[in-house]
């Protein structure tokens, strides 16, 4: 092996990146920058210079403190540059930057990330993407042809084949968009798969069987009789909550749900009504206030009169 193979194949360490010089001319130009700042800004808001950087061949920039209240550790950048073989020095370009500990505004967010349940109010609108993972097409009858329009001649032969009792009457294109609407399919987006799994995902984690409420109920949900059911495949999991009285009140709980307020958690007996009077008769006994003379009870009185022994 010769010694220049041996010397291509030794790896080489990489070159140090050389950091120019700042040019001098640029770095004396510290009033020429002061002036740009000083313009660009509001009187008395560019403060001390805080340094030079060389950006480049005979291209530095010059950095002055800001005093600007609400920009607390920003700085005034300001690049001047010279032609090659030149002694004027020209301005560049002025900014106000951030530095190593400046105060800066939260990183921008979408709207549609911001928004958290209940930022919806009455007069606002809440577009939805195009391609929204949580929709999907549904059927809106742009593709079905006009009302009056017959079915085709392959259609209706298939359909006398399979039902022999079918009568003359050939039905039209128009009923089924009527069907359609009628089911609730008219609409241009339905919900994905991916739209109803995160929705019971988040209707688990609110009213499941995982919170306090349910731990703590003597029943679930699915023995209930305030549980309205659903229709559909959330059904198999979810319904809907009509006890006035319980938290989840006119909300979607998980069938594993459970809370104080069930139908059957406590029934309480019917108090027991008191028996009514009886009377053994509607009339009037009359009482006398004194006994008869006649009934032996009396003494009759002594009228006569008897001697008191007076003259």
């Amino acid at each position: 092996m010769s010694a220049a193979t041996t010397r291509d194949r030794t790896p080489r360490a990489p070159r140090a990146t050389r950091t120019p010089a700042p040019d001098r001319l640029c770095a004396e130009a510290v009033d020429l920058a002061r002036e740009a700042a000083e313009e660009a800004a509001a009187p008395g808001v560019v403060g001390e210079h805080s340094g030079v950087v060389a950006e480049g061949d005979r291209v530095v920039t010059h950095y002055f403190e800001c005093k600007e209240p609400g920009y607390r550790g920003w700085r005034w950048a300001v690049t001047v540059t010279r032609a090659s073989r030149a002694k004027n020095v020209t301005l560049d370009e002025t900014v106000l930057l951030p530095g190593s500990d400046a105060l800066l505004a939260p990183e921008w967010v979408p709207w549609s990330e911001r928004l958290r349940p209940g930022d919806l109010g009455p007069g606002d609108l809440l577009p939805t993407e195009q391609d929204d993972p949580r929709l999907e097409p549904g059927y809106t009858g742009e593709d079905a042809p006009p009302p009056n329009s017959a079915l085709s001649t392959d259609l209706a032969d298939h359909l006398d084949v399979e039902d022999a009792e079918i009568t003359d009457r050939v039905p039209t294109r128009g009923a089924i968009a009527a069907v359609a609407e009628e089911l609730g399919m008219g609409r241009a987006r339905v919900l994905s798969r991916y739209g109803l799994r995160i929705a019971a995902d988040r209707w688990d984690d609110s009213f499941g069987p995982r919170t306090p409420m349910a731990q703590a109920a003597p029943a679930t949900c699915q023995s209930c009789a305030f549980l309205i059911p659903l229709s559909g495949s959330l059904g198999q999991s979810f319904g809907l909550c009509a006890n006035e009285l319980s938290p989840a009140d006119g909300r979607v709980v998980s069938l594993a749900y459970g809370c104080g307020g069930h139908s059957e958690a406590a029934v309480m007996p019917t108090p027991p009504r008191p028996a009514p009077p009886v009377l053994d008769s509607t009339a009037t006994d009359p009482f006398p206030l004194r006994p008869p003379t006649d009934s032996g009870s009396t003494v009759p009185e002594d009228t006569t009169t008897s001697d008191l022994g007076h003259s």
